[in-house]
This record gives C-alpha cells, sequence and structure tokens, in this order.
C-alpha cells in the first residue's frame, strides 16, 4: 500500500496528469454551471413560501458544501502527509485552503443575501452560521500559519496538526440544525430517498453541484501544479520543461 501511494504521489507524474484533465473539468463545469443556471432562474416554479427568493439556493447550497467538503479533503491530505510524509499530500492540502476559504465566504455572503428578506436580518448568531464562520477562520488560520513559518517542513506539520484539530467543526456545522434551535433549514437532498425539494427544483440543484465539483477540479489543477513548479523549480524536469516552454 506504501508503495502504491509512493507511486501515486509522484510530483512529475501529478503535474502532467493534472495538466491533462484541467482544461475538460473547466469546460464541462462551466456548460454544468449554466444550464443549472438558466433552469433554476427560468425553469424552476417559485417557491410557494419564498417566492423567487429562493433561487439563491443554486449557488449558496453548492457553495456551503464545498466548503466542507475542501476542509475534509485537506484534513485527509494532513492526515496523509503526517503519517507517510508524502509531499504531494501536503501540496494538495496547501492548495484546497485559499480555495475553500472563498467557498466558505461565498457560501457567508450568499447566506446573508438569502437571510435578509427571509429572516429580516443580514446575520445572526444562529449555530449553523457561526459553526461555519468559525470554519473561514480556520481556513485563514491554515493559510496565516502556513506562510508565518519560514521553514516548509515545519510549516506543513504544524498546519496538518491544526486541520485535523479543526474536523471538529465539520459535524457541528452539519448537525447544529438538529442539535440546537436554529433558524436554518434542516437537510434538504441529503435526504435522497425522500429530499424535501421538489424535482424541479432539485434537478438544476444537482447540475450545478456537478458543474461547481468539476470546476473546483480544475481550479485545484492550476494550483496544484503551479505549487508543484514552485517546490520542484531546482529538479532537472522542471528546468527541462521551462526551456521547452521558452524555446
Amino acid at each position: 500500500m506504501i508503495k502504491m501511494l509512493v507511486s501515486l504521489g509522484s510530483l512529475r507524474r501529478c503535474y502532467h496528469f493534472l495538466g491533462s484533465i484541467a482544461p475538460w473539468s473547466m469546460l464541462l463545469g462551466l456548460v454544468a454551471i449554466a444550464y443549472g443556471t438558466l433552469q433554476g432562474l427560468f425553469v424552476a416554479p417559485s417557491d410557494y413560501l419564498q417566492g423567487h427568493g429562493f433561487r439563491i439556493i443554486y449557488v449558496h447550497v453548492p457553495c456551503a458544501f464545498f466548503s466542507m467538503a475542501i476542509y475534509i479533503g485537506m484534513s485527509i491530505c494532513s492526515m496523509v502527509y503526517l503519517i507517510w510524509r508524502i509531499k504531494l499530500a501536503d501540496i494538495i492540502a496547501f492548495s484546497l485552503a485559499p480555495v475553500g476559504a472563498f467557498f466558505t465566504f461565498a457560501a457567508l455572503v450568499t447566506g446573508a443575501i438569502w437571510g435578509k428578506p427571509m429572516w429580516g436580518t443580514w446575520w445572526i448568531w444562529d449555530a449553523r452560521l457561526t459553526s461555519e464562520l468559525i470554519l473561514l477562520f480556520l481556513y485563514l488560520g491554515y493559510i496565516g500559519l502556513y506562510n508565518a513559518i519560514g521553514q516548509k517542513r515545519q510549516a506543513a506539520k504544524a498546519c496538518a496538526i491544526l486541520s485535523l484539530i479543526g474536523i471538529v467543526d465539520i459535524p457541528i456545522i452539519h448537525y447544529s440544525v438538529y442539535w440546537w434551535n436554529t433558524l436554518h433549514q434542516g437537510a434538504t437532498i441529503s435526504k435522497f430517498s425522500a429530499p424535501s425539494i421538489e424535482k424541479s427544483m432539485l434537478i438544476p440543484l444537482l447540475w450545478m453541484l456537478g458543474g461547481f465539483a468539476l470546476y473546483l477540479v480544475a481550479l485545484l489543477s492550476v494550483r496544484i501544479r503551479t505549487e508543484i513548479l514552485k517546490r520542484e523549480q531546482a529538479n532537472q524536469w522542471v528546468s527541462a520543461l521551462f526551456k521547452k516552454i521558452n524555446s
């Protein structure tokens, strides 16, 4: 198993592999997002309580979902790095952090835009909102700590430990609407057997989730490839690559 992980952790192989999938992921992701947006804005009916205001769900829900999914991925990569010291795992975790921070910030902003007409306020110290805000601070703390430590190995180790400690916030975010009396609504599409959302509203949301996922793959591919070049610039294969580009 360790040999397999080491093989998959080849930075050169990863660089070329991500370069081959990034354009397709970006293209398919943008197509899916465009289709989901059109369906969500013009095909899905208005909500009987929230009217057309509910349509921000097609941006808010994917942002909120991936804000948590990215942190889980970052924590898994951190654990892999701590156990096996695979450099690629640290690179992926480091590349995930700014993207996760962006999705978390977007989730908070779109949630505030949604909450103003529905709750009558931009912000309330609701359990779901507060725990999501803490998640943003965890991302920013990871980024700040990594940049504050000059030695890469020490920075990677410290940030990996921080991300694993912060993982406790993920179940709090997810179950907060059940553990405490909150204004935020409960699960919708996570109940696949009986989702509490009408099919014509659900399909555009699934398209948006798929589109965001593909766009995320493309975005991370670019970030990871850039980080690999930064860290491996002294290696022969990177020098040969730059010579080939400049020739």
